[in-house]
């Protein structure tokens, strides 16, 4: 398992940066870099060589992201958590052990939290430069001791959810039957173990789904999907995505940087002003549409090319990431910060494959958007037997 990181890399949430650098040397990372040891405590365990493509990793590994954060939550061995990124100040990064993680199953974390779930309670985690302080705690039976594994993943707990700021602990109906739930910056999509998609929150810029700008505060059915099975569910800054138990990839909501996949006014409008390509700020907009949507309130089929079934997506503040059953990884969207893959700070309302992966050798088993970055997991490709 080796993961790897491309995006908004300002305060080295990516790759460490040197001391000396300025911002703009490092805070943009535009191709896939492998992460190499995601944990100090844990050097020489979760190394990779790009050029052999050997998987040496020795932990079951998830990551997690906010805006300046990234953590990984090492789930075998001596469960705790990594992270590294921006902790207090302008110049003040942090790279290591989560000290009070030690034997969590899992892992969120926001701007201004840790939550850790462990197999008898949740935990909530003020990050302070100086240590983390413990804000809140719920004792709650989050994990299932049988050979099945968790019951739930968080934000999901027993009875409700975990939000990212107080009161963090939300009940939810469980007439619901919840299986899985996607926090976007001001919402909520669920999935239910019928299949079913539901969604409250702001509904300002259409990622509700429900066909209106309108909010919700209560769990709202997706009657735009009724009758039609969803696996699972993503939520962004401002859109939302599912996949249907067919592959197909429904997205909906905010397209200012063509996140959704669908024609953008705003991308048309900037390859107009660009005046060169010298710095590949350029969009990538070959479209001769004369429709374009800046709001999609109502779930929309996604078209990727060459592809018949997508089997994971994530949401980022402006962009969407897709893994196909083949094990490609798809991304478009808002691209500044390289945060596409493509080697470029070019964006696109098209998805396109990262060839790094698929020339490089590599399936893709993992996708996870930060709001301005991607972290991918990828395996060698298994080679056909002759």
């Amino acid at each position: 398992m080796n993961w790897f990181g491309f995006g908004f890399n300002g305060f080295g949430q990516i790759v460490p940066r040197r001391k000396g650098e300025k911002d703009e040397d490092t805070a943009k990372v535009l191709s896939p870099v492998a992460l190499g040891s995601l944990c100090s405590s844990c050097e020489g365990k979760t190394r990779f060589d790009p050029e052999k493509q050997t998987e040496t990793s020795e932990h079951t590994i998830k990551v997690v992201a906010s805006w300046s954060q990234r953590a990984a939550v090492y789930r075998d061995g001596d469960p705790h958590v990594c992270m590294s990124g921006f902790i207090s100040g302008p110049d003040e990064e942090h790279t290591g052990h989560a000290p009070e993680s030690k034997g969590c199953v899992d892992a969120l974390i926001s701007e201004r939290y840790l939550t850790l779930s462990f197999a008898d309670r949740v935990e909530c985690w003020s990050l302070k430069p100086t240590g983390n302080a413990l804000v809140w705690s719920g004792v709650n039976g989050v994990q299932d001791t049988s050979d099945t594994g968790p019951i739930a993943t968080l934000p999901l707990v027993p009875g409700g959810y975990i939000a990212s700021k107080p009161p963090f602990y939300r009940p939810l109906s469980p007439e619901l039957h919840a299986v899985s739930l996607a926090l976007g910056s001001e919402h909520a999509v669920l999935l239910t173990s019928s299949g079913t998609v539901y969604s409250w929150g702001s509904g300002s810029h259409g990622q509700l789904g429900h066909g209106s700008l309108v909010s919700e505060d209560e769990p709202r059915v997706l009657e735009a999907l009724w009758g039609v099975h969803m696996k699972y569910v993503a939520a962004g800054g401002w859109h939302s995505a599912c996949i249907s138990a067919g592959g197909d990839l429904y997205v909906w909501g905010w397209n200012e940087s063509g996140q959704i996949g669908l024609p953008s006014k705003g991308l048309k409008d900037q390859s107009q002003r660009a005046p060169s390509t010298e710095k590949g700020e350029l969009v990538v907009n070959k479209r001769e549409d004369n429709v374009f949507i800046s709001i999609q309130a109502f779930p929309a089929l996604v078209d990727v090319p060459e592809v018949s079934e997508i089997s994971k997506v994530s949401c980022g503040s402006r962009h969407t990431a897709s893994i196909t059953s083949s094990g490609n990884l798809y991304t478009w969207g808002w691209g500044h910060y390289g945060q596409l893959g493509h080697g470029s700070k070019c964006s696109s309302d098209e998805p396109k494959v990262v060839e790094y992966f698929s020339n490089g050798g590599m399936t893709v088993e993992d996708v996870v958007c930060g709001l301005w970055n991607t972290f991918v997991c990828a395996t060698p490709r298994k080679r056909s037997p002759l």
